[in-house]
């Protein structure tokens, strides 16, 4: 068995990352042992890069880590203290084979697991270090706030090219849009609606500059306010202009009346950007 989280687990089940930047961790959770480490009768415990994709090319993580378990009935910690280590593509976790004996785990007089509840946790301090090449600069921006622009797309049964870009609006001191296939494209063609947000200004961006972007898209349920939405962190840049979803929603569901994200012809689109890092090349 295996389960992916982060603090709190009810039941089993995946939860989501937690950001240190510039690359989203997570912890990972074997409760009845790394059978890959061979290990028994012992919850395996891990940090782990969730995402090796959002790694700055040529860079690997080093961290110090420490990772917890709380005993609800004392409300204090089981604390593992780890070594440093370095994380990267090939070695993306570092943790514990034994954490605890699975019998101490379960035992609820213990306080571990109570009504079938576990409470996980990691404290993490993070450096970033150059691995290869020329080397690059990284510069994180300290409170970055988020910009949204809403796009109200008419008579959506009369779009006839292959994509739509709405205005331009500024998150980051960069130029956005969002990009709307109606009909999709490359492997969501003719089945699923395709939304993308674009970097505007390319010719701003130098060679070698990455710019490192959380940012949501969502489509407005105007009936019943179930809205969709996808969220992700991604790097633009030069050859990286677009970044988003092939198959966003399918077109089945989508004009679908009781769905509400189309109504009387029109749908509303909603880009949440907020521009984390960037990197130049030194």
């Amino acid at each position: 068995m295996y389960i992916s989280l982060v603090i709190a687990v009810e039941g089993g089940g995946k939860g989501r990352s937690m950001m240190i930047l510039p690359v989203r961790m997570k912890l990972v959770l074997y409760p009845n042992g790394n059978k890959s480490k061979n290990t028994k009768d012992h919850v395996s415990v891990y940090l782990s890069l969730a995402d090796s994709t959002s790694l700055v090319p040529g860079w690997e993580i080093s961290a110090v880590f420490r990772l917890y378990l709380l005993d609800q009935n004392k409300d204090c910690y089981l604390i593992l203290q780890g070594k440093e280590r370095r994380f990267h593509a090939v070695k993306r976790e570092w943790g514990f084979d034994k954490f605890i004996p699975t019998g101490t785990f379960s035992d609820a007089s213990n306080g571990y697991l109570i009504e079938d509840t576990s409470m996980f946790g990691a404290d993490v301090f993070v450096s970033k270090e150059r691995r290869s090449g020329r080397g690059e600069c990284l510069s994180m921006i300290k409170d970055a706030t988020s910009s949204k622009h809403v796009w109200k797309i008419e008579n959506f049964s009369k779009l006839d090219k292959e994509s739509y870009d709405s205005n331009a609006f500024f998150a980051g001191d960069r130029k956005w849009k969002i990009r709307f296939y109606p009909s999709g494209t490359k492997q969501g063609t003719g089945t699923q609606l395709s939304v993308f947000l674009i970097l505007a200004d390319p010719e701003t961006v130098s060679d070698g500059t990455k710019i490192f972007v959380e940012f949501t898209i969502r489509i407005f349920d105007q009936l019943q306010g179930r809205h969709i939405a996808g969220k992700v962190t991604k790097w633009f840049s030069q050859s990286s202009l677009e970044n988003g979803w092939v198959k966003y929603v399918s077109l089945v569901y989508f004009t679908q009346p009781n769905s509400g994200l189309l109504l009387k012809d029109v749908c509303l689109v909603e880009a949440d950007v907020s521009v984390l890092g960037i990197t130049s090349a030194l």
